[in-house]
């Protein structure tokens, strides 16, 4: 840990001092400062002035290649009270957490120093524990019954959440869906009805509540639920370094009062996931987590979040292999992961059923969508994602630097460091963790901050195959799509994996009768692909783009060694739509994937599909460790053999894995040989052994990657992680800084505000972005929910463009009349093709007798 700002200075000062008495007064000085900047902003490396570079011109940023910055440090900054007054003092440039609280964000915003991003992919729900009724020990679970989690929805009110806990930033949320997303919009009326449907009410919650419990054998007496002769006690796990407190107390609550014992868990992420992500279900040690998801891109296409939220085959975590969904909507939610439809209209209708579905089951219960404040100093510049925001931006690393300067260093405060262990198999999802990492990583294609478009990165370009009227579209121009009658997977192509021999299995010894696919998606990589370094000086080979591939297969296999069972439920979904896999150039890089699988978007087939390279041997030494049962890639499997999560970068796994580097340098051991051994030579492998044995003398750790930066230091116990710049990495420094402010549309919607029966209104709409108008060409729907009194969808439809950026919904006489007399609502959706999240507008107005419309009412002033 590095001495506080200009500490060598000073001690230079303190020696010059003894022998010239005239500098103990600059001394003394120099102390008061540091001291009062120690006390300030806490000691440490994080807490230094930091380099800001150098002044550059457009010359020397078209010369640069990989980043724009030559250091990142991220520190452990859980205080986010703190941030504003750290960026002011320079000790810090970003803070990684998006900002929820008012007073903050205000306190942020009228800083001259300081600036910010605005996200909106950040969601909180409740996470209930499905395990039951009973758990091991005999404790009842109520909420193994689907009824008591729908229950839920109805006791907590969604706008007190977004209003009094999130102060206004924050908007109600009650289904899997983002409502900043694409298909919210997409699909406004189911939405409206449902959440009309779920709304606050709160005795319909305590009739459901008292009708399950009674089912499951439980008394209520005296106010109280009794349950095999004990009071039925709920613990509630809540995260206690953010709103989430306030929400599980909230909600602690309301439970009480339904006649529940509460038991309230708080707990930091860290603390938390080993209890509800790594812990086993029917252990008992939680009810209900105070949960939080952050996108870390726009989902253009949010099908897949049944599957993944409700079915074991979300992820390989105990809790997620203890869900048991209706087979209905366990059916829908497969197909709708696989794209299982014929069109747009049917996948709609699947959709529409899912949602329902899904508030029948509420193995979650949404509660609100954040907007979150994501801080930075003034002068520095980075790609935040519009749902993602800063650590959820893959664009972080290309765009992050200094207006106007080169070089110099960054230092990121971050609420964890390494919150759980880092491999690339089964590692660690937290955001920050994943933040750190993709800098790390160079992916074949990276998607678009404001519209989630994917844009190539190394690919040169790729070509989509689909089956005649399949519902596919491109918007960019890299992607080309083709339709034909059929599309047959070739002979050659790889469709399964022999973990026996070894060996990948062809089509036509799998398939002799031949195969068909519904997609094929030729990738054709940029020249020199397998030619780029890795940060430990090994060049790439085809084996780091074959070895994942293979453990795909391998870790579904239950004769092998390397078996999980947690990776098997999202095998079985990768399987049901893989169709083949076939290398159909090596120079250049061309390969084939055929699937049935097809998303809207071409270029998110195209980003499902494209493989990247992974040093296969850093992946080589957790195989081997697997293997002979020391640790294991994922916590589902570690918990299980008792063993360690297996960690690339700190903690017990290093000397596990460094003795399993020993061994392969001693025997010269290639994994999967029979395979691998066509890509590599037996030199080429040595080297790679002594290049990661050099690498972890040198570093610490047996994390290589091939991104713009590499990892230079991780401090766990300091808790702070340092980056440097990979000088070989082949961009120019400023191939990625074209994407500036995102263009939302600002709407500005006019009306009367009492209407008579028997007429006809219209209401106008005007589309601007920073006081100018929307272009029209950008702005592809401006769509419009009617709502009566009694929030019944009554009329929807399009609006009219009417010119100079205007547009007019037009409500005819017979539609008034059918809406009755009272208040009514007008709901306005528009969507464009600059930013992917749709702006909304509304209209309160009256509808009264007909005859001369009623005047709305004076202001009066007191």
């Amino acid at each position: 840990m590095a001495a506080p700002a200009g500490g060598q200075d000073f001690r230079r000062a303190v020696q010059l001092g003894r022998l010239r008495g005239w500098l103990f007064p600059l001394v003394a000085l120099a102390l008061l400062l540091a001291l009062v900047g120690w006390l300030a902003g806490g000691a440490g490396e994080g807490h230094q002035v930091v380099d800001r570079g150098q002044p550059a011109d457009r010359g020397q940023l078209e010369a640069r290649r990989g980043a724009l910055v030559d250091e990142v440090v991220f520190t452990e900054q859980r205080d986010v009270g703190q941030v504003t007054g750290l960026i002011e003092r320079g000790s810090h440039q970003v803070f990684a957490q998006g900002i929820t609280r008012p007073g903050l964000f205000h306190r942020l915003r009228d800083s001259a120093a300081t600036a910010h991003d605005l996200s909106y992919g950040t969601s909180v729900e409740l996470t209930l524990n499905p395990s039951g009724p009973e758990f091991a020990d005999g404790r009842l679970n109520p909420f193994a019954v689907p009824a008591m989690r729908e229950a839920l929805n109805w006791l907590v009110n969604r706008r007190h959440v977004a209003e009094e806990i999130y102060g206004g930033l924050a908007v109600p949320r009650y289904l899997p869906l983002s409502t900043a997303f694409p298909d919210y919009a997409r699909l406004a009326e189911t939405a409206r009805e449902l959440e009309l449907r779920y709304a606050h009410n709160p005795a319909r919650a305590r009739e459901v509540i008292r009708h399950e419990m009674g089912r499951l054998g439980a008394e209520l007496r005296e106010g109280q639920w009794y349950y095999g002769g004990e009071p039925v006690q709920l613990t509630l796990l809540i995260r206690n370094d953010d709103e989430r407190r306030r929400i599980g107390d909230y909600l602690g609550n309301l439970l009480e009062a339904e006649g529940f014992r509460v038991e309230r868990l708080y707990r930091t992420a860290e603390e938390a996931s080993r209890i509800w992500i790594a812990g086993d279900p029917s252990g008992g040690r939680w009810h209900i987590y105070t949960g939080a998801w952050v996108s870390t891109l726009i989902q253009r296409d949010q099908a897949e979040n049944f599957s993944y939220y409700y079915t074991p085959r979300g992820r390989a975590e105990p809790l997620w292999q203890a869900y048991e969904p209706d087979p209905t909507f366990d059916d829908i939610a497969d197909r709708l992961q696989r794209r299982d439809y014929r069109d747009w209209d049917e996948r709609q209708a699947l959709m529409r059923q899912a949602l329902d579905l899904a508030m029948g089951d509420s193995a979650r219960v949404w509660l609100v969508d954040q907007l979150n404040v994501w801080p930075r100093a003034r002068d520095v510049n980075l790609a935040g994602d519009l749902a993602g925001g800063t650590s959820g931006s893959a664009l972080w690393p290309y765009t992050l630097g200094y207006e106007g300067r080169l070089g110099g260093r960054v230092v990121i405060g971050t609420p964890e460091i390494i919150t759980e262990p880092w491999n690339p198999i089964a590692g660690s999802n937290w955001i920050f963790d994943r933040m750190i990492t993709r800098a790390l990583s160079d992916p074949p294609v990276l998607p678009d901050p404001f519209t989630g478009l994917h844009h190539p990165q190394r690919l040169a370009r790729a070509e989509v195959t689909v089956e005649a009227e399949t519902p596919v579209n491109s918007t960019l121009d890299w992607v080309q799509v083709d339709t034909v009658e059929t599309i047959r997977v070739p002979d050659g192509a790889w469709v399964d994996w022999d973990s026996g021999e070894q060996r990948f299995v062809t089509a036509a010894e799998a398939e002799p009768d031949g195969l068909t696919a519904r997609t094929r998606v030729r990738l054709i990589y940029e020249p020199g692909y397998l030619e780029r370094r890795f940060h430990d000086g090994t060049r790439a080979s085809l084996a780091d783009v074959v070895l994942p591939w293979i453990l795909t297969f391998e870790r579904a296999d239950e004769d092998s060694p390397l078996f999980d069972v947690a990776h098997v439920p999202a095998y079985e979904a990768f399987r049901r739509h893989f169709r083949g896999w076939h290398i159909v150039s090596e120079d250049p890089l061309v390969i084939d994937v055929y699937s049935d699988q097809i998303f809207p978007d071409a270029e998110t087939i195209v980003a499902a599909r494209a493989p990247g390279t992974t040093p296969w041997h850093m992946l080589a030494l957790g195989i081997m460790a697997e293997r002979e049962g020391s640790l294991a890639f994922s916590s589902n499997k570690a918990d299980r053999l008792r063993v360690d999560w297996l960690s690339l970068v700190s903690g017990p796994s290093l000397p596990v894995l460094r003795r399993q580097l020993e061994r392969l340098q001693q025997t010269d051991h290639l994994p999967y040989a029979p395979t691998l051994a066509q890509y590599l030579t037996p030199d080429e492998a040595a080297a790679r052994y002594q290049a990661l044995a050099d690498w972890y003398a040198a570093r610490g750790h047996f994390y290589v990657g091939d991104g713009p930066f590499y990892l230079r230091g991780v401090h766990p116990v300091e808790g702070s992680v340092v980056l440097r710049r990979f000088t070989d990495f082949p961009d120019p420094a400023d191939k990625w800084l074209q994407f500036a402010e995102p263009q939302i549309p600002e709407l500005t919607l006019d009306g009367p505000v009492v209407v008579a029966h028997g007429e006809s209104v219209a209401f106008e709409l005007a589309v601007t972005f920073e006081g100018e108008p929307y272009p029209r060409e950008a702005i592809q729907q401006v769509q419009f929910l009617l709502f009566d009194g009694d929030n019944r969808l009554a009329h929807r439809g399009e609006a009219e463009y009417r010119g100079e950026e205007r547009w007019r919904v037009s409500v005819p006489a017979e539609v008034l009349q059918r809406l009755g007399r009272g208040a009514n609502s007008l709901e306005i959706a528009v969507t464009t093709d600059r930013v992917a999240l749709p702006a909304f507008a509304s209209h309160a107005f009256a509808t009264v007798p007909g005859g001369k419309p009623l005047a709305p009412p004076l202001e009066v002033s007191p």
